[in-house]
């Protein structure tokens, strides 16, 4: 089946050839300094492109960007319970990248999805406690609120739109067998062999159905939606429709400890929360898995790669001149080469990431801390219990 091959088996296009893919573009969300008239399609391409760990598939995207000014780009979350530096920070980055480079951005508050998976007990009314948290957090950490993002909650959007929503969620339910429904189930954070309530297997066929109720281009959501995003582009060929979603997948931060492939919000020490105090973070990074002179699969790095560069476009050590000095890496494989070697040390490294995100954070805590409407929030999710 689609969802079982292997990532861009499509060999790109010759336009697309000639782009230099990797080279990444100013991210940081304090600033948008870059301005989409001034930006050639190429460029466009290149800064869209950088934001996903996977595009299915790129000569389609190139081709978009061709024909359409201001693509619409779709992401989603489910309103759970505290935010994470992945969903708070990565999601900042790459938001501000896309609108940058031309897009609109809809980012979906899934409240009613989270009430299907039995997120925070299915209480709706804590849910919309929790999403309007999260909104507070991307607002203070320097989301590019410009006019091209818009908050849209699933219940308000589906409620107002009923007889043009459910005749699609209908129709996609009609056309797929169970078993093809089933294997979207990571998309809840579920497996195929949990046993699942009727709402959780409507789920998949609702979250494919958003697809087309918000107009969507391009599909911006983590590697784990990849199955749910690949069955709206096989419900393109059951209609016979010809401009399919493009899905550009971006990277899952894995936990903390060793072995955790991705953070949980139900084990704390499995991630940096955006409101953790400074020692929280600290104590965190302190406890982290990080082996020495090993990359792969080490948490701390995949951190700076994946938050630190995209936000500083560099990463500063702190070190006594007996292990090597202040050192400033203008790049990750710099990084990786001092790493591997032994010329880095976690116990350099550590502190000097525990700095850098902190430093992110700071905004933050300051707007939790000064805010009162976002005080209130934060007090109210920390109180509820998370659910699986």
């Amino acid at each position: 089946m689609a969802d079982q091959s292997p990532p861009d088996q499509t060999p790109p296009s010759s336009d697309i050839q000639s782009l230099s893919i990797n080279s990444e573009p100013s991210s940081s969300p304090s600033s948008s300094s870059l301005s989409t008239p001034q930006l050639s399609v190429e460029e466009r391409f290149r800064i869209i492109r950088s934001v996903g760990e996977e595009c299915i598939q790129e000569d389609e995207l190139l081709n978009l960007l061709i024909h359409k000014p201001e693509p619409i780009c779709y992401d989603g979350f489910e309103p759970s319970g505290r935010m994470h530096i992945a969903q708070g920070v990565m999601k900042a980055v790459n938001v501000n990248k896309l609108t940058s480079a031309g897009c609109k951005v809809k980012i979906w508050v899934a409240d009613w999805f989270a009430q299907l998976n039995n997120k925070m007990g299915g209480d709706l009314k804590k849910i919309k406690i929790v999403g309007q948290y999260l909104i507070e957090i991307w607002k203070a950490v320097g989301m590019d609120l410009n006019g091209k993002v818009e908050f849209l909650w699933s219940s308000d959007e589906i409620n107002s739109r009923a007889s043009e929503y459910w005749p699609l969620v209908m129709d996609i339910a009609r056309r797929n067998k169970l078993p093809r429904i089933m294997r979207c189930c990571q998309i809840m954070g579920r497996s195929e062999q949990e046993e699942l309530s009727a709402a959780q297997v409507l789920y998949p066929c609702m979250q494919c159905a958003d697809i087309f109720f918000l107009k969507a281009d391009i599909c911006q959501l983590g590697m784990d939606q990849r199955k749910v995003n690949v069955l709206a582009r096989e419900y393109c060929d059951d209609i016979k429709r010809k401009n399919k979603p493009i899905i550009l997948s971006h990277h899952m931060l894995p936990g903390l400890q060793q072995g955790q492939e991705k953070m949980s919000k139900s084990d704390p020490s499995s991630s940096i929360f955006m409101e953790d105090e400074e020692a929280e973070v600290n104590v965190k990074i302190k406890k982290a898995y990080c082996p020495p002179k090993i990359v792969e699969g080490n948490p701390c790095l995949e951190y700076i790669k994946y938050v630190i560069f995209p936000w500083f476009h560099e990463f500063r050590v702190e070190r006594s001149a007996e292990n090597g000095g202040d050192k400033t890496f203008k790049n990750f494989e710099e990084l990786v080469s001092d790493y591997e070697s032994g010329e880095l040390h976690p116990a350099d490294l550590k502190p000097a990431l525990s700095r850098a995100l902190n430093k992110i954070l700071q905004p933050v805590r300051d707007h939790f801390n000064n805010d009162a409407k976002a005080k209130d929030l934060l007090k109210r999710v920390k109180s509820y219990r998370v659910t699986k």
